[in-house]
């Protein structure tokens, strides 16, 4: 069972970048396909970007360009690089792992229900 913790969060201007860091224990996340999900209030949880076993990985269209999901193997460590952020990216952002057999329909057209583990998320506020 692995347990995730994310944080980097935080609030910035518009065109401005941060990068969240999703940490994992009890397990390797090279077991997992990895992804970011992402809740505004008031809406409901999308995905965001993925990452397979094979490195194959998937974005929403809103973030394709200005995102870019990567690991650390040996810091057993998921991250998302945020870069030209817009008020629209205001959200908690949550980590999971989980297997599926499509990334990219789990990322583009889910609520993440087919990841079992979870983090607490880490808020992302972006002022214009």
């Amino acid at each position: 069972q692995v347990q995730l913790v994310e944080s980097g969060g935080g609030a910035v201007q518009a065109g401005g970048s941060l990068r969240l860091s999703c940490a994992a224990s009890g397990a390797t996340i090279s077991n997992y396909c990895m992804v970011w999900f992402r809740q505004a209030p008031g809406k409901e949880r999308e995905g965001v970007a993925g990452l397979d076993f094979d490195g194959t990985t998937a974005y929403a269209d809103s973030v394709k360009g200005r995102f870019t999901i990567s690991k650390d193997n040996a810091k057993n460590t998921l991250y998302l690089q945020m870069s030209d952020l817009k008020p629209e990216d205001t959200a908690m952002y949550y980590c999971a792992a989980g297997a599926v057999e499509k990334l990219e329909v789990a990322i583009t057209a889910t609520m993440g229900e087919d990841f079992g583990y979870w983090g607490q998320g880490t808020q992302v506020t972006v002022s214009s």
